[in-house]
């Protein structure tokens, strides 16, 4: 036995017919509910995470330490991000095992949720540096947690035809909830432990609706192999040779990532040196620049995300509609490169969303399709994840180069021609059209 779950090898024995409800492939469509459910409680999750991330995590450590803010903040963030990448293959393949007469998906969520809330409001309460490394890499192991057993929710529960404009929804909520997740903390809940407070409750809350009122698919102990530590981990490896889809899947995903990365983790250094914001609008900081165009980025990535992934599910075609986004992504980091002023930031800012809009929606849906094993997928969906975390610690280490050596234009230039080059590489996929 050679996957974590032991569920592979019952799935290649049975019959269609004798293949357990839980692992079946879904054809019932789900209705409207289900989906504006699933994203709620997407969205409290992102809230949460990013609107801590972004605002508080940073402007506790600057009080805990003045003189090295940065290098506190680095080294928090750094850690946190750790603990998601660990935690979220981790408890996907979890809960890929679990048989509760409640469901497989449910108690992870809630448990998550429950779990990053408590650590968020002890967080708020934290006057040294050890303490908050601690508790921030326990909420951000309790949301990948939640956020693991969401995602594995879609291919459960979602027929193929309904995929991608789900992924849709739940793909723009990562950019939903860091502007909402920031007016929150901002201008709502202005103190440090009130704002902690309000976004605790906002994870914990918003998914109180889907995990109360949907039901969740349970897997019976019979299809389960004996839990062996060394399949266990065995199975967190999935084989290029023998699941080359995947294989192709995660390698788009990381280069498309990566692409965008290699360019945001710099957005305001490039407002504040190049686009001189705050000399451009006195009295503004460059911080609001970067929530300008966050909120342009969520509205503009909302629209072609549903539009382009109600065209996908209709169609039944994938690979065309992320070869495109990648298309679009990339000329609008090449026209970046040669018009940098801030109403060229604003028109790149737009044209970028509607094409990741585009593609996160169609992308995860491809995903989904190509998982290796249906008893596996909270635990390969937690793999995917790789490739998106794995970027954000790589971006830097490509990008400083490019901006101190030879500046934005060459950033832009080569984060462009990652993008294509990502997008093209989904063509390799030969199960998806």
């Amino acid at each position: 036995m050679t996957l974590s779950t032991g569920v592979a090898e019952f799935n290649k024995a049975a019959s269609p017919s004798d293949v357990p409800a839980a692992l079946a492939e879904p054809v019932i469509p789900v209705r409207t509910r289900f989906i504006a459910l699933l994203t709620l409680a997407s969205l409290g999750l992102y809230t949460g995470m990013f609107g801590i991330a972004n605002l508080l995590l940073p402007r506790q450590a600057a009080m805990i330490s003045p003189d090295g803010k940065e290098t506190a903040f680095a080294l928090i963030s750094s850690l946190g991000a750790l603990a998601a990448v660990l935690a979220n293959p981790l408890i996907g393949a979890m809960s890929d095992r679990t048989t509760s007469r409640f469901g497989r998906r449910h108690r992870w969520t809630i448990g998550g949720a429950v779990i990053a809330a408590i650590a968020l409001i002890l967080l708020g309460h934290q006057t040294t540096l050890l303490g908050m490394v601690v508790l921030w890499c326990v909420a951000m192991a309790g949301m990948n947690g939640m956020q693991a057993s969401l995602i594995a929710e879609v291919p459960d529960h979602v027929p193929v035809k309904q995929r991608a404009v789900t992924s849709a929804f739940m793909g723009v909520m990562p950019a939903a909830g860091t502007v909402i997740g920031v007016v929150l903390a901002a201008y709502v809940f202005t103190g440090l432990l009130e704002g902690y407070v309000a976004l605790a409750a906002m994870v914990l809350l918003l998914a109180l609706p889907f995990v109360l009122t949907t039901r969740d698919a349970v897997l019976s102990r019979s299809a389960l192999a004996p839990f062996r530590w060394r399949d266990f981990l065995a199975g967190f490896w999935i084989s290029p040779r023998q699941h080359p889809d995947f294989a192709w899947a995660w390698i788009t995903r990381f280069m498309m990532q990566l692409g965008s990365a290699m360019f945001t983790l710099y957005l305001l250094f490039f407002l504040r040196d190049v686009i001189h914001y705050e000399q451009a609008f006195p009295g503004k900081r460059s911080e609001e620049g970067v929530f300008i165009l966050t909120l342009i980025y969520t509205i503009c990535s909302l629209l072609t995300a549903t539009t382009v992934g109600y065209l996908s599910d209709r169609s039944g075609r994938r690979k065309l509609f992320v070869i495109a986004s990648g298309l679009v992504q990339g000329a609008a980091m090449l026209l970046l490169a040669v018009w940098q002023t801030w109403l060229g930031v604003q028109c790149v800012t737009a044209i970028l969303a509607l094409g990741y809009g585009a593609y996160i929606a169609v992308d995860q849906a491809m995903i989904t399709q190509v998982l290796p094993a249906a008893g596996d997928r909270g635990k390969d969906l937690g793999v995917i994840n790789f490739a998106i975390a794995g970027p954000y610690a790589l971006a830097p280490v490509f990008a400083a180069p490019l901006v101190t050596q030879l500046g934005y234009p060459a950033l832009c230039a080569v984060a462009g021609t990652v993008l294509v080059l990502g997008s093209m590489f989904v063509r390799n996929i030969k199960s998806v059209p």
